[in-house]
């Protein structure tokens, strides 16, 4: 019995001294890739045929963050802000969704409006007009008793107002932000104002008429006093 046990202790000795033998070769190896390893990239970047891997890496993650950008920039609006939009008669878009090439967007906002099934603008352009708001200006804020008015809008962050008696308030009020792009129909009787709120952009807009307004005899001016 006693022999036995001496074999069993001696046996157990072995094991133990095995394992932590086994412990302290993979602790070992362990440390030397760790070294091994930054040492391994470094030499793998100084090397010349490393700089084709790392610009597509970076092109990569360019790509990346450019769909991330652009589905920033594409997510639906709710509801409640598509029916302010309507009941402004304004629709409104990013430049990556207007027809464009590497020179920029160009398009007939005429014909947008009437496929955006705005209703009451002009559809032929008897008198044409391009301006600029600078921040904290408006202009319009009044009525027209002899045409129909089409406006694009775009360049800073503006208010854009309608009046809309199907509204508590007597109009519709909707904000544009700066990247955006908009199209507004403002119908014959219709008071409308766009409002430069842009600490720093001018607002520009083309107004287009489907006829020669006679500004002293058919046009309310001042119809809104808060503005």
């Amino acid at each position: 019995m006693r022999g036995e046990r001496e074999r069993n202790s001696s046996n157990t000795g072995t094991g133990t001294g095995t394992a932590q033998r086994r412990i302290g070769y993979i602790n070992a190896q362990t440390t030397s890739l760790q070294q091994i390893r930054p040492s391994l990239i470094t030499w793998f970047l100084q090397r010349p045929h490393s700089i084709p891997f790392v610009l597509a890496l970076f092109l990569f993650l360019a790509w990346i963050s450019l769909r991330v950008q652009r589905a920033a920039h594409t997510l639906p609006r709710s509801s409640a802000s598509d029916r302010r939009d309507a009941a402004a008669s304004l629709v409104r878009f990013l430049p990556s969704r207007a027809a464009k090439d590497n020179r920029g967007w160009l398009f007939d906002p005429v014909a947008l409006a009437l496929a955006s099934g705005l209703k009451g603008g002009a559809v032929t352009c008897a008198s044409l007009h391009v301006g600029e708001i600078r921040p904290g200006k408006f202009r319009g804020n009044h009525r027209h008793h002899d045409s129909n008015e089409t406006f694009l809008i775009w360049g800073a962050a503006t208010r854009f107002r309608l009046e809309n008696s199907e509204e508590d308030n007597g109009y519709a009020e909707v904000t544009l932000d700066r990247d955006e792009i908009a199209v507004a129909a403002s119908p014959v009787h219709t008071a409308h104002a766009l409002v430069n709120i842009d600490p720093i952009r001018s607002t520009f807009f083309i107004g287009c008429q489907d006829s020669i307004v006679n500004y002293n005899a058919s046009t309310d001016f001042n119809v809104w006093k808060d503005l």
